[in-house]
C-alpha cells in the first residue's frame, strides 16, 4: 500500500510539473504591447500573424495618452509599448524616475503644418494664433518646423530643445498656443494654423497632402523622432521582445505602412 501511495504521489508531482512547464512556456510565448490606436495599434495588428507563425501571441492594449503606456511598462503590467520617440522617452524617464529603454526604431511620423482659419503661410494676419504640442520635445520640433517656414526666428543652437523663449524675432507677433497634442486637431477652427504629428493627423482624417508644410524626411527631426519599441531596462533581449522587433521591421509591415498611410507614417529603413 505504501509503495502504491508513493507511486501515485510521484505521478501527481510529475503531472503538476508538466502542467507548470506548459504554463511557463505559454507565458513566455505571449507579449502584451501598449500602443496609441493610430497608427501604432494598426501596425501591430499586421505583425500579429507574423508573430503567430513563430509561435507568439501578441496582445495589443490601446491608450489615448502618453503617460499610462510608460507607467504600465515600468510596473510590468505590459511587456512593451509602441507610441513614442526616444527624446520623449528620455524626458519621461528623467521626470518620473522610470527605467525604460528603446529596443528599436520602427517608423517616423512627419510633422505637418495644417490650415485652421487661415490657409496661407505667407498671408497670416498679425497676431494669429498657431497651435503647437505642449510637451517639451514635440514643442521644439513644431517650433523648428514653423521657423523653417520663416514665420519667426529661433535662437541659434536651440535645436530640438527650443521653447517659446528661444524665439528671437517675431515681427508679426504670432501667438504660439501650447496645447495637448491630442486636442490640437479638434481646435483647428480656433487657431490660424496648427502643427500636428502624424498619428493625430491620421486620427482626425487629415492627409499629408493637405499640409501647408511637412518635415523633410532627411531632416534631423525625422531621424531623431522615429517611433520606437520601449521596454523596461533588462528586458531588451527577451525572445518575445526580439521577435516583436523582427516582425515590425519585416518587409510585410513596411509595405503596409507605405501603402496605408500615404506619407503620414514612414517606415525606418
Amino acid at each position: 500500500m505504501k509503495k502504491l501511495i508513493s507511486i501515485l504521489l510521484a505521478a501527481s508531482l510529475l503531472t503538476a510539473g508538466l502542467i507548470g512547464c506548459g504554463e511557463s512556456s505559454s507565458e513566455s510565448k505571449t507579449i502584451t504591447v501598449g500602443a496609441s490606436a493610430t497608427p501604432h495599434a494598426e501596425i501591430l495588428k499586421v505583425a500579429q500573424p507574423i508573430l503567430a507563425k513563430e509561435g507568439y501571441t501578441l496582445n495589443i492594449k490601446t491608450y489615448d495618452d502618453y503617460v499610462l503606456p510608460n507607467t504600465a511598462t515600468e510596473d510590468g503590467d505590459i511587456d512593451a509599448n509602441y507610441f513614442q520617440h526616444k527624446p520623449y522617452l528620455d524626458s519621461f524617464n528623467q521626470k518620473n524616475n522610470t527605467h525604460l529603454v528603446s529596443v528599436a526604431a520602427i517608423h517616423y511620423e512627419p510633422y505637418g503644418i495644417y490650415a485652421g482659419t487661415s490657409s496661407s503661410l505667407t498671408a497670416l494676419p498679425d497676431g494669429s494664433k498657431i497651435a503647437v504640442p505642449n510637451d517639451p520635445t514635440n514643442e521644439a520640433r513644431a517650433l523648428q518646423l514653423l521657423a523653417a517656414q520663416k514665420l519667426f526666428a529661433i535662437r541659434d543652437g536651440a535645436g530640438l530643445s527650443a521653447t517659446k523663449n528661444d524665439i528671437t524675432s517675431n515681427p508679426h507677433n504670432y501667438d504660439i498656443v501650447e496645447m495637448e497634442a491630442a486636442v490640437i486637431p479638434k481646435s483647428l477652427d480656433s487657431v490660424a494654423l496648427a502643427v500636428i504629428n502624424g498619428n493625430y493627423a491620421i486620427g482626425a482624417g487629415l492627409k499629408v497632402s493637405q499640409a501647408l508644410a511637412v518635415e523633410d524626411k532627411n531632416s534631423d527631426a525625422a531621424k531623431t523622432y522615429a517611433n520606437i519599441i520601449a521596454v523596461k531596462k533588462g528586458n531588451e533581449n527577451k525572445p518575445a521582445v526580439q521577435a516583436l522587433v523582427k516582425a515590425l521591421q519585416s518587409q510585410e509591415v513596411k509595405d503596409y505602412i507605405t501603402k496605408q498611410y500615404g506619407g503620414a507614417v514612414v517606415p525606418v529603413s
